[in-house]
């Protein structure tokens, strides 16, 4: 028998977390983590109906462009128009439910490679091989099914609920942070993706707090960003995040903007959009993950760095990436190890130190306390009778 009041004790951790101080805070239950029930409630809750970072925009740069994603159980075309809008489509085809493209790469049509239907770049049926004219059937009326789209900062997003939010309205403060680093300028010079054995939330936890930064990374980002340098900042409905200091020994060869304060120029915002974005936001250059679940234990991570100015020595560009791509998998493989533990049945949660370090987790926890945890606690069954 499915034990539900698992989830409605997940429920009730979550609910912990509202107004929880820094200092007092715990990590979440391994269940958190590991069950198939929670994954399937949070693509539902979350990935089904939140804005979903798929990428950048200049990976859509030209009209035919185009770029793959999976948000849930959907999958998702983003393409550049004819017409230079950019939109997000189902991925599906509309004749035998077959996947209409793959990867990313650049088309004037979009030909699905069961039966060879076809669409335009907005799409609109364009080619019906071996299908005559028929009654039942207008091919004016038949299109790939559009998702809402929207473009902030330089990132593309997408959202599969029918009337979402807008997006910008729900991150005014962070905007005001983080204007002046101004993202939209920066150009991206290295992409990749990888899958993860891990639980998509250790990925976003890991990623914004501040705490591993000096005992994980001593040769990678202790000399750049040490752990006695963080600092959080307030959350917002939609966001949370903490600064991230530059060591004053770093030598640095690009500020950035010139809107840059000094103090801004010595300081790397980092922030998440969840439930799939977070960003490490900097006057130089910049880096970024968009995160797929794709199960419990793994996840798809596209992960890349975009670079403020066109003045950049590739000597200084191939130091950033090597710097990146040897964090990461010192990440990837803690995150790995990680998770291992958290299938152990002799797991406990422990405590989060404070806000410096650890305050993004609660944040996290309680953005999910408020889209998760009323319906896990919904699941509570009443008393037999």
């Amino acid at each position: 028998m499915i034990d539900d009041n698992l989830i409605v004790g997940l429920g009730e951790a979550l609910d912990r977390c509202r107004n929880q101080r820094y200092d007092r805070a715990w990590s979440m239950p391994r269940a958190f983590y590991t069950d198939p029930r929670v994954l399937a409630l949070e693509e539902d809750r979350l990935f089904s109906r939140e804005w979903v970072c798929i990428g950048r925009a200049e990976e859509l740069s030209r009209p035919g462009d185009y770029v793959t994603f999976q948000i849930g159980d959907e999958p998702i075309l983003v393409a550049h128009g004819d017409d230079g809008t950019i939109r997000a489509f189902s991925n599906v085809c509309r004749h035998r439910g077959a996947l209409v493209a793959s990867g990313r790469g650049n088309r004037k049509r979009f030909v699905c490679p069961y039966h060879h239907w076809s669409y335009d770049s907005q799409g609109r049926l364009a080619g019906t091989p071996g299908i005559g004219e028929r009654e039942d059937f207008d091919r004016r009326q038949c299109r790939l099914p559009e998702f809402h789209c929207a473009l902030w900062q330089g990132f593309v997003f997408v959202s599969c609920a029918g009337d979402p939010p807008p997006l910008a309205a729900r991150l005014t403060a962070l905007e005001a942070l983080i204007r002046p680093y101004h993202l939209e300028q920066m150009a991206l010079r290295y992409l990749a993706e990888e899958v993860w054995d891990t639980n998509w939330k250790c990925l976003v936890e890991n990623f914004m707090e501040g705490y591993h930064l000096t005992p994980l990374h001593p040769e990678t980002l202790h000399p750049v960003n040490p752990t006695r340098l963080c600092r959080h900042f307030p959350p917002g409905d939609a966001y949370f995040g903490y600064n991230a200091g530059f060591s004053p020994t770093l030598p640095r060869s690009q500020k950035g903007h010139p809107d840059l304060t000094e103090a801004e120029v010595d300081n790397c915002v980092m922030f998440a959009l969840p439930p799939g974005l977070v960003v490490g936001c900097a006057g130089d250059y910049s880096s970024f993950l968009c995160i797929q679940p794709e199960a419990t234990d793994r996840v798809r991570v596209k992960m890349g760095l975009i670079f403020f100015g066109a003045d950049w020595p590739q000597d200084k560009v191939d130091w950033a990436v090597d710097l990146f791509r040897r964090t990461m998998a010192e990440d990837k493989a803690i995150l790995i190890r990680l998770m291992r533990g958290l299938n152990s049945r002799h797991h406990a949660a422990g405590p989060l130190a404070g806000a410096d370090l650890e305050g993004p987790v609660l944040d996290f926890y309680n953005y999910l306390r408020r889209r998760l945890a009323a319906s896990m606690l919904a699941m509570r069954r009443s008393p037999a009778p």
